[in-house]
């Protein structure tokens, strides 16, 4: 990451949260990105900001808190690492390691085009970075040159998941919108369709063309130009352009820039495997050459430098050669007409086949895999349904599997969002980045918990009726009505209000030193709600004397 200039004050801020602004590292569509220091620190942070003005607007606000979920999934040395966020004065922000370097983008601004080995180096770490973020259940969606950064001590990191997409979470796109840099977009992300882990191979595919080459697959004069030959128009192979490229990793990159996502490499880890095959191909090749030199006696090598090599030479070249792949083939002849060995070949082959369907689960067994997994309890099995079974079933099949699927992968949805917002350590958005939807869920189980039943039923109500219609307010919506359903029960029951005065008592203790007003004001609501109530006298004794302190 190559630093552009010294911060003045008038430009840019001096501080951000808890950190110290040294130096403007970049700017984007979703902000800027500073180098900056803490106190207590050894090492820097690259430290991403979004400005009020955009926090201001859902998408963006959206976006930014989608690309920290993202990061905050990810642990992998060609990832970049998170290590904070929050909000400071309206600004929303969050650091991560700080890369010494520049990006891939400004590398081949300055040098056109790669050696095809460094390429096949650089794809490989990027690989690894893939196969990480698509176990996560996280897929980048906007793989370019410019979100790759490239160390000083060679390693390749990736970053910018602004518009990544996770795994069985809310879209953060209509359905048929466009996400993404038009040169290396997938034909299916062209056509607003659901990215997958494929189409992030396909990106992958147009950035080692560009390195290879210079030039991206796709170019026009418009956007919409470079988007429909992404979709219809076919490219030169990389070898047209430049000759020392291998044939096989002309081959590869044809693979992964196929428009249809079933022909590409599976995964990352396949293709990795693949570009590893390549490199160890020209290798072989080169040896193989390098050994295939004429190795003649003394005599025939005197004889062939002073007469020079005829007909009769070149004769007995050929013969020879041929008695020598004669010879070979038929040792591997004599071995494989033995009809043991045939049927011994053959029996392994049926194992091996057998083996494999059994070992790997149909799609039927996928979904009573995840089926078994929701009789339980909600909780991490649930999680483990969605991202192991559910999801791939839709991913892989969605016109047969949506009708069974979908209503278990909201049922998910569901019992994730209250999870986290049952439990704000747990969910960094808590810091400010969460949806109107949620701040608003959390405003109504804050006054349930005080004990404010009517106001949290009616707020509650409120936020089903907001959600009502709107794709983005349907998971949301679900949770009102099961936490109203929850409160209606609770309160039939009269349930104990010991425990819920006790976590206010708490509550209030924990934002004294910070906030006293608000500390009074959850003190004054214990006494008002529950100060005839002899269950919670103890209790209500102890709001009025801390009220009464100064």
């Amino acid at each position: 990451m190559s630093t552009e200039h010294t911060v003045t004050p008038d430009e840019h801020p001096t501080r951000i949260g808890p950190y110290v602004v040294l130096e403007l590292l970049g700017s984007g569509g979703m902000g800027n990105v500073y180098l900056c220091r803490q106190a207590d620190a050894r090492e820097p942070a690259a430290v991403k900001v979004l400005p009020p003005t955009m926090a201001r607007l859902e998408g963006f606000r959206l976006r930014f808190s989608r690309e920290i979920e993202a990061l905050e999934r990810l642990s992998n040395p060609h990832i970049v690492e998170l290590l904070d966020s929050g909000e400071d004065q309206g600004t929303y922000y969050y650091a991560m390691e700080y890369v010494a370097g520049e990006t891939l983008s400004q590398r081949l601004h300055r040098e056109k085009r790669l050696p095809w080995r460094e390429v096949v180096g650089i794809a490989q770490q990027l690989c690894a970075a893939l196969r990480a973020a698509h176990d996560a259940g996280v897929i980048h969606r906007d793989l370019k040159p410019s979100n790759v950064l490239l160390g000083k001590d060679g390693v390749v990191k990736l970053t910018d998941f602004g518009i990544a997409q996770l795994f069985a979470a809310d879209k953060l796109t209509m359905a048929g919108g466009v996400v993404g840099t038009a040169e290396y977009m997938s034909p299916e992300q062209a056509q607003g369709q659901r990215a997958t882990k494929r189409s992030d191979l396909y990106s992958l595919g147009a950035m080692l063309y560009v390195m290879l080459t210079g030039r991206p697959p796709f170019t026009g004069a418009t956007n919409v130009d470079i988007l429909q030959k992404q979709r219809f128009g076919q490219f030169d192979l990389p070898g047209r352009y430049v000759s020392e490229i291998p044939s096989w990793l002309d081959t590869v990159v044809a693979q992964l820039l196929e428009k249809d996502p079933e022909r590409r490499f599976p995964d990352a880890y396949v293709l990795s495997k693949r570009l590893q095959e390549v490199v160890q191909k020209v290798d072989l090749s080169s040896t193989e050459q390098s050994t295939t030199v004429d190795v003649e006696p003394a005599s025939d090598a005197a004889a062939e430098k002073s007469a020079g090599p005829g007909q009769a030479t070149l004769m007995r070249d050929l013969m020879r050669g041929e008695m020598a792949r004669d010879a070979a083939g038929s040792l591997w002849q004599q071995w494989l007409n033995n009809t043991w060995v045939l049927l011994t070949l053959f029996a392994l082959l049926v194992a091996g086949v057998w083996w494999m369907s059994n070992r790997r689960p149909n799609a039927e067994q996928q979904f009573a895999a995840g089926e078994k997994l929701m009789q339980d309890e909600p909780g991490a099995g649930w999680l483990q349904a969605r991202d192991e079974y559910f999801q791939p079933l839709m991913e892989s099949d969605p016109d047969t599997w949506r009708d069974r699927v979908a209503p278990h992968l909201e049922e998910i949805a569901v019992y994730d969002l209250e999870r986290r917002l049952l439990n704000p350590r747990s969910d960094r958005r808590q810091r400010g980045e969460a949806t109107e939807y949620e701040r608003q869920l959390r405003e109504a189980r804050r006054l349930w918990e005080q004990g404010q039943f009517d106001p949290a039923a009616e707020r509650l109500a409120a936020i089903e009726q907001l959600a009502a219609g709107d794709p983005e307010g349907a998971i949301p919506r679900r949770l009102a009505s099961k936490w109203r359903d929850d409160l209606a029960a609770q309160r039939e029951q009269g349930a104990d209000p010991g425990p819920t005065v006790k976590a206010a008592l708490e509550r209030a203790a924990e934002v004294a030193r910070t906030d006293p007003a608000q500390s009074a004001e959850l003190l004054r609501a214990i006494i008002t709600l529950y100060g005839s109530d002899p269950r919670v006298a103890e209790s209500v004794a102890e709001a009025r004397h801390r009220l009464a302190q100064p």
